[in-house]
């Protein structure tokens, strides 16, 4: 990899959450009826801290629930041909059938993890709305799937790599554009 550029710093990641937070309170007219789903590893993270704004500014908990996509991904026998996929578990604490489900994930690209996201909340149950959220829209959709909140859009070519650091697993809140290289 080459020099990152940094798009988000810890504050600018802070900003963005806080700001998504008020919209999704303000599009469903408070969190009743509503559950933030993490889409796992970094997706649960920022539900985390989605819910603890979201109580902050309405003075109500807000159900986070988890959701591991592994099984449903569409690529998976080409990336598992000798190995059995690491699965991490779906935790989702509460029905979500006729709920507002709000997905969350740090960086939406292809929209594929999205589609596997869908495709494992469904089987869980049929909420009435389920709506996306995401720190980071880098573009590149290869599925018609858009979201509903988002951090920053971030227009990338196709060499370009988004990276989403998180305290929680990096140590660090940052969000760098880095340019591929080839070997």
């Amino acid at each position: 990899m080459s020099k990152a550029t940094v798009i988000l710093d810890e504050q600018a990641v802070r900003r963005a959450l806080t700001r998504i937070a008020h919209e999704i309170i303000e599009r469903n007219k408070g969190i009743e009826d509503c559950v933030l789903v993490g889409i796992k590893t970094r997706g649960i993270y920022i539900a985390n801290r989605l819910a603890e704004r979201i109580e902050e500014i309405e003075g109500t908990k807000i159900t986070v629930g988890e959701v591991d996509i592994t099984l449903y991904r569409d690529d998976l026998s080409h990336k598992t041909e000798n190995m059995e996929p690491l699965l991490k578990g779906t935790s989702v604490p509460v029905d979500i059938n006729d709920k507002k489900v709000i997905l969350v994930d740090d960086v939406l690209y292809t929209g594929r993890t999205v589609r596997a996201a869908l495709d494992a909340i469904m089987d869980i149950g049929r909420p009435s709305q389920i709506q996306l959220a995401v720190l980071i829209d880098r573009g590149h959709r290869e599925l018609p799937i858009r979201p509903d909140y988002i951090g920053k859009n971030v227009p990338t070519s196709k060499t370009e790599m988004i990276v989403a650091k998180l305290k929680e697993v990096d140590q660090l809140d940052e969000v760098t554009i880095e340019q591929k290289t080839s070997l």
